[in-house]
């Protein structure tokens, strides 16, 4: 069976012959999409996923486009070649950025305009690729984020949906929608709830506190605290040490999921109140949130410069 997936595999495709799998499947060693780019290592079953958004590092319509299409791709590759992938780790190519968050632009554009149901279905697309990271794409792998630099707003919940966080310690995280009078929809209040508590996680949606990877891995949201430069080895250092018990680990995490479940409608339903909530800000929010999308320009730039 030759490579499923709408993005011509990079030179250097692999025959996976392993026990239980067929040597007739072909797993690509790496995919590029427009936004982001895949590496396949079949000596330690990962597949290394890395945003690179075109612009601004934030969950651009493009960038969900192509996270979209890449889950397709992965749960055709992985249904094709059972236990080929056992792990499915998010990172960036960003240096200093893991994710800024949601397109404040295109917010404050669909705000003005008063188009409800425009931001309702951008929250849709982006719930539906963070609950199929929560559910491990309903395949027997388990999800890991690799946080190597800032996850504020949605790059913060998109991290929370993962089994597995690993941070380096330089790492930041925060949740800054308060600051222009919004709360993050995108799964936060879900997820965080279910971790530390109702009252721990409204206390952190209200303050737009910037918290190090540190004070979150004492508090259990960050499960591995990787010194800086040492993630992907420390992502490494994991999957080998659970190897031997990965049966284990994934069916712990299957059960979290039944216990404490966070279903698609509910993350829907809490878009439609963001949503609704979001066209009640006035024109002075709407600057504040454009200041903020500026700040990311030109940090952007500077990258870009240096």
């Amino acid at each position: 069976m030759a490579y499923i997936g709408h993005v011509a595999p990079a030179k250097g495709q692999l025959a996976w012959g392993s026990a239980g799998v067929s040597p007739q499947v072909i797993l690509p060693s790496s995919v590029r999409y427009a936004n982001l780019q895949g590496e396949f290592d079949a000596s330690a079953a990962i597949w290394w996923a890395r945003m690179a958004p075109l612009g601004r590092p934030s969950f651009t319509d493009g960038l969900l486009s192509d996270i979209g299409q890449m889950h397709h791709d992965l749960t055709r590759m992985m249904e094709a070649a059972p236990g080929s992938v056992r792990h499915v780790v998010l990172g960036s190519s960003v240096p200093g950025i893991y994710n800024l968050g949601g397109d404040l632009a295109l917010f404050a554009r669909l705000i003005r305009a008063g188009d409800l149901e425009g931001l309702r279905h951008y929250g849709h697309v982006a719930v539906e690729a963070i609950h199929r990271n929560h559910t491990a794409f309903g395949l027997p792998v388990t999800t890991i984020a690799l946080i190597q630099g800032d996850a504020l707003g949605g790059g913060f919940e998109c991290a929370l949906a993962h089994d597995v966080i690993v941070a380096e310690r330089s790492a930041k995280f925060g949740l800054p929608e308060v600051l222009f009078n919004l709360f993050p929809g995108m799964g936060a209040y879900s997820f965080l709830s279910r971790r530390i508590g109702r009252m721990a996680a409204e206390r952190m949606i209200l303050s737009g506190t910037i918290y190090g990877a540190a004070e979150l891995h004492e508090m259990g949201l960050v499960d591995v605290l990787a010194e800086d430069g040492q993630g992907e080895q420390a992502v490494r250092d994991y999957t080998e040490r659970t190897g031997r018990r990965f049966n284990a680990h994934r069916a712990l995490f299957e059960t979290r999921r039944r216990v404490e479940p966070v279903t698609l409608h509910e993350l829907r339903h809490v878009v439609d109140g963001w949503a609704e909530a979001a066209l009640n800000l006035g024109e002075g929010d709407l600057r504040k949130m454009l200041r903020l999308a500026g700040a990311q320009d030109r940090r952007m730039a500077g990258l870009a410069s240096g």
